[in-house]
């Protein structure tokens, strides 16, 4: 993210490169690596002490494929695949054993977790076996198999040794035509007006066309130094090595028992064992010993105490052995738990791969390659926007929010990651205007990008906590009431959180109608659901355009994903362009009153006609609502008649108190976010990062009726959109499941089989109340094709936790498939 871009005049360098990389650990080695295996022949790493100091050299050096999402595990695999090949390539030894992984279960929730991400394996091919206690005790003999309910074995799964596998980073790298250069401390750096960077070192300047910064803990710093915000803050890292174990031997397994917060593995004939505690410790980076080229930390017994008594419980032979080494080492986290990588928003040709949370040798080699194909190609080949450094917004930088934040995200790394989880700490950063009213109305709140936002309503004097679980959380009660009053009456939720863009200016229109893939140029007040496309043809943004004039367009964008949508837009606007993008989140507060008798609501307090004919579905109207002037959008995301009320934020608790008042008589009731995912489900509603990515396609994702094939000048990604079009029937499509039975549950990420065979998994679904079972939505994938006859003539079966249930597929929504209810 950007503060603001300091431009210094150019001076004279020493060396000019193509890429310079700063940082010669786990992510700048396999960055170097893969570029050079790319075919860039000129690039270079400084390093300010000597390869792997600061945060690689104290790394555990786990390496574990399965991830719970198949976006994870995509990269996640790969580690293991370069890893086994790479001494052969380079001469230089890594470590790597695939010794297997041994994940044990204490609790039924965890085993059933367990059971989710080995069936996201099967995906992979990659071997995961659910075993009972017994068969535990067989590959380990130590452990105390009363203690758990299951475990899985990955037998590909092992470990390496950092030091030694990014010395063959750097070797493979420098064989390749790579330059490292060590001892050479960055001291400053800036954007030259050509466009270029220059870093000035202890040796002199040098000068790149494309600078990445990969510097770990120090990312932040250096990147503030170009007016970049990076959010990253420092944490402690605890682990222990014993004196030999007689039963240690070279073969064993690494253990995670994520219950007890510890993974344990074999260290040359010691056990290693380290922890991500419930709740970790930040460490604000003045108090590093910024000079130590290999930072040790102080002791903390005291800390590592709880993971220190569940490991001997587990093992109980560590009882009675002594401790050879007790580590503490920095490691940087982001606020969300994943990594980032890209290139900075507004900063063409600068780059960051930095806050890997502990994991940047399982993670290393995947975001390398994914990252230097990014710089060579121009952009990326792979889905990586759930780890794309522009999604976050600007006040994830603040040192107070990070400090108070990072603790809990170290802890949930060994959490169960339950579905619709809420962050506990940084909270009540962005409040709705209507946040108090929602409150004592019963609103249990979650986050969205620092939202506070509704995700449900207990009932009058009840608990408002979450009680999570896979199969059925305590809100599923409240949330169905809240869904039958959007069917059958009336809701009202609040979506002031949205993402809203002004594109103004002459070229307005000319502007949006080269990235929109829809046609934008429509009379005022029409409203366009649209999307914008990579060069691929992948969809980039998912949005709806307000024509507000002839030069002004407002654009509407999730939450969740309004910073990379800027991001997006900014990055193409051009001197082609007069046009400009202004940000009005905070402008407009945004009331979506939905359902059959929302008609009969906001025609209580306005004198607008809503009718059929004078107000039609996909149009927006400034209408007076009470006391004050809004603009209306007769649009849904569940599959009712109803209207999106824009408000000015001041106004906005006016307009909800008339709204309310008027609902009485009309049960309107309110409505949170879960309420919303169900809904919208129901119908089939995409969700951009669940059911739309920059790797799915318009005509992939059921949604060719947005794109105008015919307007002048076309759009970006035409080309290979068409060239999809011309090469039918698509070897991929989103399709819609309903399953059969009623009892089991759907989220997100279970597997689809066709026939027996796996073919795709669920993007997203949920328990839809209102058809009284499961539905989903997911990609299915066939060589052959995937045709209208094949999804309604094959067998289909959903995959959860191992278990197959049998599926109903469709291409259309199995609630109102013709979408009559919205426009009545």
């Amino acid at each position: 993210m950007i503060s603001n871009s300091p431009v210094r005049p150019r001076e004279v360098p020493v060396r000019v490169h193509d890429v310079v990389i700063l940082g010669g650990g786990i992510a700048g080695t396999s960055l170097a690596y893969h570029l050079s295996r790319l075919g860039k022949k000129d690039v270079v790493i400084l390093e300010r002490h000597t390869l792997t100091s600061g945060t690689t050299w104290h790394a555990a050096g786990l390496i574990m494929q399965t991830r719970g999402t198949h976006a994870l595990t995509e990269i996640a695999k790969y580690n293991a695949e370069l890893y086994a090949s790479l001494e052969a390539e380079t001469g230089q030894a890594t470590g790597f054993k695939q010794n297997g992984t041994l994940g044990v279960a204490r609790t039924k929730d965890r085993l059933y977790e367990t059971a989710r991400n080995a069936s996201v394996a099967k995906s992979f091919g990659l071997e995961a076996h659910m075993i009972s206690p017994r068969e535990a005790k067989e590959l380990y003999p130590a452990i105390d198999s009363s203690v758990i309910e299951g475990a899985v074995f990955i037998p590909k799964d092992g470990q390496t040794s950092p030091i030694d596998t990014c010395m063959s980073l750097a070797a493979g790298a420098k064989k390749n035509g790579a330059k490292i250069l060590e001892k050479t401390e960055v001291t400053d750096l800036w954007r030259t007006p050509g466009g270029t960077y220059q870093v000035r070192t202890n040796h002199g300047v040098i000068e790149a066309e494309v600078l990445v910064l990969a510097c770990g803990l120090w990312t932040r710093d250096l990147a503030a130094k170009l007016g970049v915000r990076v959010p990253l803050f420092a944490a402690q890292h605890f682990y222990i090595v014993t004196e030999p174990m007689d039963f240690v031997k070279p073969t064993l397994p690494v253990l995670r028992d994520t219950d007890g917060h510890v993974y344990i593995k074999e260290e040359a004939g010691k056990l290693l064992v380290g922890a991500f505690e419930p709740w970790g410790k930040a460490l604000p980076m003045e108090k590093l010993p910024i000079e130590s080229a290999f930072i040790e930390l102080w002791e903390d017994w005291e800390h590592f105490e709880l993971p220190m008594t569940k490991a001997t419980e587990i093992i109980p032979a560590l009882q009675n052995v002594g401790i050879a080494k007790f580590f503490n080492g920095p490691e940087s986290f982001t606020p969300d738990l994943l990594f980032m990588i890209g290139e900075v928003p507004g900063m063409k040709n600068l780059f960051v791969s930095a806050g890997y949370n502990s994991e940047g040798i399982e993670f290393g080699a995947g975001a390398g390659r994914a990252l230097a194909e990014w710089i060579v190609a121009g952009a990326p080949q792979m889905d990586i926007s759930f780890v794309d450094v522009a999604r976050f917004h600007p006040f994830q930088i603040n040192l107070r929010y990070l400090r108070d934040r990072i603790p809990e995200v170290l802890g949930l790394h060994y959490k169960i990651h339950w579905p619709w989880h809420q962050p506990e700490t940084s909270r009540g950063v962005r409040k709705s205007a209507l946040h108090d009213r929602w409150a004592k109305l019963g609103a249990s709140f979650g986050e969205g990008k620092g939202w506070e936002r509704p995700m449900w309503f207990a009932a009058q004097g009840g608990s408002t906590e979450n009680v999570y679980s896979y199969t059925e959380p305590n809100w599923f009660k409240n949330t169905k009431h809240e869904c039958e009053a959007a069917r059958s009456d009336a809701v009202l939720f609040d979506q002031s959180s949205f993402g809203k863009h002004l594109v103004q200016g002459r070229d307005a229109c000319t502007f949006l109608q080269r990235l929109c893939a829809g046609n934008v140029d429509v009379p005022v007040g029409k409203l366009v659901y649209t999307h914008m496309l990579n060069e691929k043809g992948g969809i980039e943004t998912d949005i709806t355009v307000n024509r507000l004039s002839d030069t002004q367009f407002l654009i509407i964008s999730s939450a969740t994903v309004h910073p990379r949508d800027k991001a997006w837009i900014t990055r193409h606007i051009t001197d082609d362009f007069e046009a400009t993008l202004t940000d009005v989140t905070s402008a407009y507060a945004v009331l979506s009153l939905q359902g059959p008798k929302s008609r009969d609501i906001l025609g209580k307090v306005t004198d607008a006609d809503l009718s059929n004919e004078a107000f039609p579905f996909a149009t927006s109207q400034e209408i007076d609502v009470g006391y004050a002037r809004v603009i209306a959008n007769r649009l849904t995301y569940i599959g009712e008649l109803g209207w999106e009320l824009h408000i000015p934020s001041e106004m906005v608790q006016h307009v909800f108190d008339v709204l309310w008042e008027a609902g009485n008589e009309h049960n309107l009731t309110p409505a949170g976010y879960h309420a919303l995912e169900h809904l919208r489900s129901e119908r089939a509603y995409r969700e951009y990062e669940l059911d739309l990515t920059p790797v799915d396609t318009l005509l992939e994702a059921g949604l060719a009726f947005t794109i105008d094939w015919n307007k002048a000048g076309g759009f970006i990604g035409k080309e290979a959109t068409a060239a999809q079009k011309a090469s039918m029937p698509l070897r991929k499509r989103l399709v819609s499941f309903k399953l059969r039975d009623p009892v089991p549950v759907l989220f997100r990420e279970e597997l689809i089989r066709l026939n027996g065979e796996i073919v795709g998994f669920i993007s997203s679904g949920v328990k839809s109340f209102t058809l009284g079972t499961s539905i989903g939505l997911g990609y299915v994938n066939h060589p052959n094709g995937v045709t209208k006859d094949m999804i309604e003539n094959s067998r289909w079966q959903i995959e959860i936790a191992g278990e197959l249930y049998d599926a109903d597929a469709s291409l259309q929504a199995f609630f109102d498939p013709s979408g009559e209810r919205l426009r009545r």
